[in-house]
C-alpha cells in the first residue's frame, strides 16, 4: 500500500464502497459508556443481539463519582443500565469497583486495548485521542452505535487529508496542550474540518505517548474528524507487556506490521501546515471556544482587532466570561482550579502539576481527578497525592469529573475555573461557570497565584 497513514488504515479495513463514495468499515474495537444505553435498548426492541460482544467493552466514566457526595438517583441508573447491558451481551465492563476502571480513552491505551492499525469507535467525540497510536480512531453518534453493536461494521465517507507539522523543539514549560490550544487559536475551530489530521515533526516525535494522547485528543476542538501519530519505537515501548498487548511471537509480527503504518515520503495530503515549536508558549483560552487562546503572556483582545467575522463572538465571548479587552491575561483571577480529563489525566499529567505544587500552597480550592484508577494508585504509590492535598487540593477517584459535570462535579454560575480539560463552552463546567483552558502545569501555576500566570518561572531550578 501508498499514500498517506489515512490512506493505509482505511484500506485496510474498507469492505465495500458505495457509488456515493461511502465505505463500510470493519470495527476493531467499539468502546462504550453510561451514554450507550439507547443503542442497547435499539437492538433489545428488534431482539437482535451484539454481533461481535469480544470486541466491544463497556467503561463507566462520564457519569463516575468520583468523591465522596450523594449520587443523584438518575447517575445511578446510568450506571446500573449500563452494568444491566453488558451482563445480558457478553460485552466486558470496566465498572466502578475494577481496579482498571477509568475514563475510556485512558484505559484504552493503558489495558492495550489501544494499538496500531485498529479501527477503534466510540459514542465520544475524543475518541480521537486513541490516533495517537496509529490508529483510525473517531467519535460516533447513537445511530451509529447501534449499527456497529448489531454489525460490528461502520458507514463512512472518507474524510480530506491534513498534517501538521512541528518543527524544531519545545521551549520548557511548554506542552502538548500548548501545541494543539497553539494551531487551533491560528487556524480557527473549523480549520480542520473534514479532514484526518495527521501530527508529524521533531516536536511529536518527541513527546511522550501520553503528550501524543493529548494532542490527538484535542483534534476534534479544531474541526478535526480525528487526529493521528505514526506509531514508532516509542509507542511500541509503551505498549509492550499491557494486558490486551501481543504477546510472544505475535509482538513480532505485529510490529513488523506496525512498522508500515505510516505516509510515504512522496503522500500528498490535501493540506500542509507548518509550525515552528519554538514560538509556542504556554497557551490560555480567554474565551468560549478552544480558539480564543493566547499565550499567557498576551492580553485579551479588543474583538474590533479580529479578522471576518470573528468580532462578534468574540464580543459575546468577553461578555460571558466576563472580561474586559486590554486586561493581562497573567493576572485574571481565578476561583477554583480543576486537573484531569481524558486530555490531561494520565501520570505525566499529574508529575507536571506535582512539580509545580510540591511545597506551595494553594491560594483557591481545587480538584485532581485522575484519569484510571491506575494513574490513582500510581500518583498516590509516587507521593504526588499527597502534594495535591498538602497543596491544599482536593484528591478524587477516576472519572470524567468536572471536565462535563455529568457527575455532580461542578463549576458554579459566575465563578471561574481554571482547567486541563478540552472545552470551554458556555455552560461546559455548569451552568454559568467561566473556563479557561490550560495544561495541568498552567492550572497548578494559576492555584498557587490564585489568578491565570505564567508557570515558566515556577518551574525554575525544578526540573
Amino acid at each position: 500500500m501508498t499514500g498517506t497513514l489515512l490512506d493505509k488504515l482505511w484500506d485496510k479495513h474498507e469492505i465495500l464502497c458505495r457509488e456515493d463514495g461511502t465505505s463500510l468499515l470493519w470495527v476493531d474495537r467499539h468502546l462504550v459508556h453510561e451514554g450507550s444505553h439507547h443503542a442497547f435498548a435499539k437492538l433489545k426492541s428488534r431482539g437482535m443481539p451484539v454481533a461481535q460482544p469480544h470486541l466491544t467493552f463497556g467503561v463507566v466514566d462520564h457519569y463516575a463519582p468520583t468523591r465522596d457526595i450523594e449520587v443523584a438517583a438518575d447517575i445511578r441508573r446510568m450506571i446500573r443500565t449500563l452494568g444491566e447491558n453488558a451482563a445480558e451481551t457478553g460485552i466486558k465492563l470496566f465498572d466502578l469497583r475494577d481496579p482498571e476502571q477509568g475514563i475510556v480513552h485512558v484505559i484504552g491505551p493503558e489495558q492495550g486495548l489501544t494499538l496500531p492499525g485498529l479501527l477503534i469507535n466510540c459514542g465520544d467525540s475524543h475518541t480521537s485521542t486513541h490516533g495517537a497510536f496509529g490508529a483510525l480512531a473517531f467519535g460516533v453518534g447513537a445511530t451509529e452505535v447501534a449499527h456497529i453493536l448489531a454489525t460490528q461494521t461502520i458507514w463512512q465517507k472518507r474524510p480530506k487529508t491534513m498534517r501538521i507539522t512541528f518543527n524544531g523543539q519545545l521551549r520548557a514549560g511548554v506542552t502538548a496542550k500548548d501545541m494543539a490550544l497553539h494551531w487551533i487559536a491560528r487556524l480557527g475551530a473549523d480549520g480542520a474540518r473534514g479532514h484526518a489530521i495527521e501530527y508529524a515533526g521533531p516536536a511529536v516525535e518527541a513527546l511522550s505517548m501520553e503528550g501524543r494522547l493529548t494532542l490527538c485528543n484535542l483534534s476534534i476542538e479544531g474541526g478535526g474528524r480525528l487526529g493521528m501519530v505514526a506509531p514508532d519505537a516509542r509507542t511500541y515501548e509503551y505498549i509492550r507487556g499491557r494486558p490486551f498487548a501481543p504477546t510472544g511471537d505475535g509482538w513480532d509480527s505485529a510490529v513488523a506490521d506496525w512498522d508500515a503504518l505510516r505516509s510515504d515520503a512522496d503522500a500528498r495530503f490535501d493540506r500542509e501546515v507548518e509550525i515552528d515549536a519554538g514560538d509556542i508558549a504556554p497557551t490560555v483560552t480567554w474565551g468560549t471556544t478552544p480558539e480564543e487562546a493566547l499565550p499567557i503572556t498576551d492580553t485579551v483582545p479588543h474583538p474590533g482587532d479580529l479578522p471576518g467575522g470573528k468580532s462578534d463572538h468574540a464580543r459575546a465571548s468577553l461578555d460571558y466570561m466576563a472580561l474586559e479587552a486590554g486586561k493581562p491575561l497573567d493576572g485574571i483571577a481565578i476561583d477554583q482550579v480543576f486537573i484531569g480529563s481524558c486530555t490531561n489525566g494520565r501520570i505525566e499529567d499529574l508529575r507536571m502539576a506535582a512539580k509545580v505544587l510540591e511545597g506551595r500552597r494553594a491560594k483557591v480550592p481545587g480538584l485532581v481527578a485522575p484519569g484510571s484508577a491506575q494513574v490513582k494508585k500510581q500518583a498516590e504509590d509516587e507521593g504526588l497525592a499527597k502534594i495535591f492535598v498538602d497543596a491544599g487540593l482536593e484528591w478524587a477517584s477516576a472519572g470524567c469529573s468536572m471536565c462535563v459535570g455529568m457527575n455532580g462535579d461542578l463549576v458554579e454560575s459566575g465563578k471561574r475555573c481554571a482547567s486541563s480539560t478540552n472545552r470551554n463552552f458556555r455552560g461546559r463546567q455548569g451552568r454559568g461557570a467561566r473556563t479557561h483552558l490550560m495544561s495541568p502545569a498552567m492550572v497548578a501555576a494559576a492555584a498557587v497565584a490564585g489568578h491565570l500566570t505564567d508557570v515558566r518561572p515556577l518551574l525554575e531550578g525544578r526540573t
